[in-house]
C-alpha cells in the first residue's frame, strides 16, 4: 500500500518539484520534436507543405484534446483509489478507463477521418494545400486510439507516482520521431508523407512504452468486461467531458488574439509568433504542473486528508512562484540576444521585450490557474475548471484584448490577454478556497458527487489557504 500511494507521506514540495520537472521533460521533448518537424518541412522550400502542416496541426489539437480529457479522468480515478487504499479498484479503474478511451477514440477518429476534407476547407485551406493537409491527416488520425493509450497510460503512471515511467514514454516517442523524420522526409524522399509516418511511429512507441511499466511495476491491468466498462462510464465521463471542454477553450481564445494582432501588420504577427514559440520553451514546467500535481491532490483526497490536499496546493503555488520568478529574471537578462536570434526589429522587437519581462512575470497567474484546474478535476468539481477556462478565454480575452489594442496598439493585445489571465487566475483561486474545506474526496464510486470532507485537520498549512 505504501508503495502504491506514495504521496500520502513525505515532503509535498519535493513531490511537486519532482513530478513537475519529470513531466516537463517529456512535454519539452514533444515541443522540441514538433519544432524540428517544422524545420525539416521548411527545408523542403515548399510553402504549401508548411501551410498544410499548420492546418493539420489545428485539427490535431482538437483530436488531442479528447485524449487529454480521458487521461485526466483516468489519472484522477486511479489516484483517488490508491489514496483510499483500494489497489484492486485502482487497477480496475485503469483498465476500464483505457478500454473506454480506445473505443471512444476509435469512434471519434473515424468521424473525423470521414469528414477531413470538409473540416480542412472549413479552416480556410484551398487547392493543393488542402489536398496535402488531408493526406497528412488521413495517415495520422487513425492512430488516435494509440495516442490515447499513451496519454492515459502516462496519467496512470503519474497517479502511481511513477513520474520517471511517464517521462520515459514521451522521451522514447520524441526520439523515434526525431530519428525517423530526416530518414523518411529526405532519405526516402517521402516529404509530408514521411513526416506523417514518423508521427505515427512515435505514437505507437509512446503507447507501448507507457503500458510496459504498468505491467512490470504496478500490477498490470484487468481484462475489461462490457458490464464493468459501462459501470465505470459515468465516472469517466463525469471528469472527461468537462476536461475535454476545458482544453477546447484555449484555441478559441488564441484565435481571437491572432486576429486582433493581425490588424497591426505582419511585423506584429511575427512578434506574437516568437512569443508563442518562447512560451512553451520557457514555461514547459508550468504547463506540466497541472498533470503533475493532480495525482498528489488525488491520492490525499482519496485518503480524506484535507490538510495534505491544502498543503499540496500550497506547495504547487510556491513552486510556480519560484520558477516563474527565476525564469523571468533569465528572460529579462537574455532579451537582447533572444531578439537578435530572430532578427527582431521595430514592433516585433518591442513585443519580444514585453514578453521577456512583465508578461513573463504575470505568467504566475496562468500557473495558478493550472493548479486550480488540477485540484478541481481531482476533487470532483471538473466543471469548475471548464467554466473558469472558458471564462478566461472569452470574457477574460475578447473585451480586454479589444481595449488593449485600442489603447496601446499591438503591445496592448498581449497586455489585455495577460490581464485576463490575472483576473481569472484570481477567480479560480477564490473558488478553490471554497472547494477544499467543503468538498471531500469523492470515493471512486461517487466521483462526481459533492460531499463534505470526512476527516478534518485543525492546523493551518498556509498563510493563503485557511479553514473558513
Amino acid at each position: 500500500m505504501a508503495d502504491q500511494a506514495k504521496f500520502l507521506t513525505g515532503n509535498l514540495f519535493r513531490h511537486v518539484t519532482v513530478m513537475s520537472l519529470t513531466a516537463s521533460v517529456g512535454l519539452m521533448a514533444i515541443f522540441a520534436v514538433d519544432f524540428v518537424d517544422m524545420i525539416f518541412i521548411a527545408m523542403l522550400g515548399k510553402a504549401e507543405l508548411a501551410a498544410a502542416i499548420g492546418y493539420a496541426g489545428a485539427i490535431l489539437f482538437f483530436t488531442t484534446s479528447f485524449g487529454i480529457g480521458m487521461a485526466i479522468a483516468a489519472g484522477a480515478l486511479v489516484a483517488r483509489s490508491l489514496g483510499a487504499g483500494e489497489e484492486e479498484a485502482a487497477r480496475t479503474k485503469a483498465s476500464n478507463a483505457l478500454a473506454l478511451g480506445v473505443v471512444f477514440g476509435a469512434v471519434f477518429a473515424a468521424v473525423v477521418w470521414l469528414n477531413l476534407r470538409a473540416i480542412v476547407e472549413l479552416l480556410g485551406a484551398e487547392g493543393e494545400t488542402a489536398d496535402l493537409a488531408v493526406l497528412y491527416l488521413q495517415i495520422i488520425v487513425p492512430t488516435l486510439p494509440a495516442l490515447m493509450v499513451g496519454m492515459m497510460g502516462g496519467a496512470i503512471l503519474r497517479a502511481h507516482g511513477d513520474a520517471r515511467g511517464a517521462m520515459m514514454a514521451t522521451l522514447y516517442g520524441g526520439a523515434t520521431n526525431a530519428v525517423l523524420d530526416p530518414i523518411l522526409i529526405f532519405g526516402l524522399d517521402l516529404e509530408l508523407t514521411g513526416a506523417a509516418l514518423a508521427s505515427v511511429a512515435a505514437r505507437l512507441v509512446i503507447a507501448a512504452t507507457a503500458l510496459v511499466p504498468i505491467f512490470r511495476k504496478h500490477g498490470g491491468l484487468d481484462r475489461p468486461s462490457l458490464g464493468a466498462m459501462l459501470g465505470d462510464l459515468r465516472m469517466v465521463a463525469a471528469i472527461a467531458v468537462p476536461a475535454i471542454l476545458t482544453q477546447l477553450a484555449t484555441p478559441v481564445g488564441q484565435a481571437f488574439v491572432t486576429r486582433a494582432m493581425a490588424e497591426f501588420g505582419e511585423a506584429a504577427v511575427a512578434g506574437m509568433a516568437i512569443v508563442g514559440r518562447l512560451t512553451p520553451l520557457a514555461f514547459g514546467v508550468i504547463f506540466a504542473l497541472s498533470g503533475a500535481v493532480g495525482p498528489i491532490i488525488g491520492q490525499n483526497a482519496g485518503a480524506g486528508d484535507s490538510a495534505r490536499v491544502r498543503g499540496a496546493v500550497q506547495a504547487a503555488i510556491l513552486f510556480t512562484a519560484l520558477f516563474v520568478g527565476g525564469m523571468t529574471a533569465l528572460l529579462f537578462g537574455l532579451r537582447g540576444p533572444i531578439a537578435a536570434l530572430f532578427d527582431a526589429e521595430g514592433v516585433t522587437r518591442d513585443l519580444v521585450f514585453l514578453f521577456c519581462g512583465p508578461l513573463a512575470l504575470v505568467f504566475f497567474f496562468n500557473g495558478l490557474l493550472f493548479v486550480c484546474n488540477a485540484a478541481f478535476n481531482n476533487l470532483g468539481k471538473p466543471f469548475y475548471s471548464t467554466l473558469v477556462n472558458w471564462g478566461r478565454h472569452t470574457l477574460g480575452t475578447v473585451p480586454l484584448v479589444m481595449l488593449g489594442a485600442w489603447w496601446l496598439g499591438a503591445p496592448g493585445v498581449l497586455i489585455g490577454q495577460a490581464v485576463g489571465g490575472v483576473l481569472f487566475g484570481a477567480v479560480a483561486w477564490g473558488l478553490l478556497r471554497r472547494v477544499i474545506p467543503n468538498t471531500t474526496s469523492p470515493s471512486p464510486e461517487t466521483a462526481s458527487d459533492e460531499e463534505p470532507f470526512q476527516r478534518r485537520h485543525g492546523r493551518i498549512l498556509s498563510l493563503f489557504m485557511h479553514r473558513r
